[in-house]
């Protein structure tokens, strides 16, 4: 069951799965174990990913059926792994500032995203996450995420058919309306890095809901009229 991809070079892949992470070779689909992640769990899973600029890894694990404060985040340098932040059900929204010094990431379950200070070079963090905003009362969850040029984080809400841009000062400038439910996460894509690939889910939905949202599950492309960055490829010998 995988969760994440991530670039390593022009042939390999950084693929996430449920009893840990693959290099995946592109050109003919075979997979080699880099390293377990959480192998004394079976009943977690891997969930939302990102690489640092420095080129490791944010990648969060959860409970098969969301059971609360399962989940984990883990930094991956290489097969070096380190835990992070413990207790949570849903970790997602993981994203990183352009220059490499803010990390973001939400327990879905929570509602709250948050912020925390860190080193750029290794994509540790150096201090307490705080709250960078408040979504607990709102409609939807924050889920998957991606930064812009300008700093801005880009969240899908889960529940609520829209994406939102945060500022860097954590307030919700822009938000935008999907043809779906249930969006799951956004990435920047184009020649010019102007659109979002938007993936969504059905998870929850009984047969008169699907009806309802014909889209569920399908894989949106978005203007959004921002310029975008480019995702950083995952080191093996950091």
């Amino acid at each position: 069951m995988a969760s994440d991809v991530a670039a390593i070079d022009a042939e390999r892949h950084l693929l996430s799965a449920d009893d840990g992470l693959y290099v995946r070779t592109i050109a003919t689909g075979s997979l080699s174990l880099l390293c377990p992640l959480e192998a004394d769990k079976p009943g977690n899973r891997s969930n939302d990913g990102r690489v640092h600029q420095s080129g490791a890894l944010w990648i969060g694990t959860m409970g098969r059926d969301a059971e609360p404060g399962r989940g984990a985040i883990y930094h991956v340098a290489g097969s070096r792994i380190t835990r992070l932040y413990s207790g949570l059900t849903i970790p997602n929204g993981m994203a990183f500032s352009p220059d490499g010094t803010t990390g973001y990431f939400v327990d879905t379950a929570e509602g709250v995203l948050r912020r925390v200070a860190l080193d750029p070079g290794t994509g540790l963090p150096k201090g307490e996450p705080e709250t960078h905003y408040d979504h607990s009362d709102g409609e939807g969850g924050i889920d998957g995420a991606a930064v812009d040029a300008d700093g801005l984080i880009w969240t899908a809400r889960f529940g609520a058919s829209c994406l939102d841009a945060y500022s860097p000062s954590g307030e919700r400038v822009r938000t935008v309306p999907l043809p779906v439910r249930q969006p799951t996460c956004p990435t920047f894509v184009g020649s010019a890095l102007d659109r979002l690939l938007v993936t969504t889910g059905y998870e929850g939905m009984d047969e008169t809901a699907r009806i309802a949202d014909p889209d569920h599950g399908r894989t949106l492309l978005v203007d959004v009229a921002v310029r975008g960055l480019l995702e950083p490829s995952f080191r093996l010998d950091a």
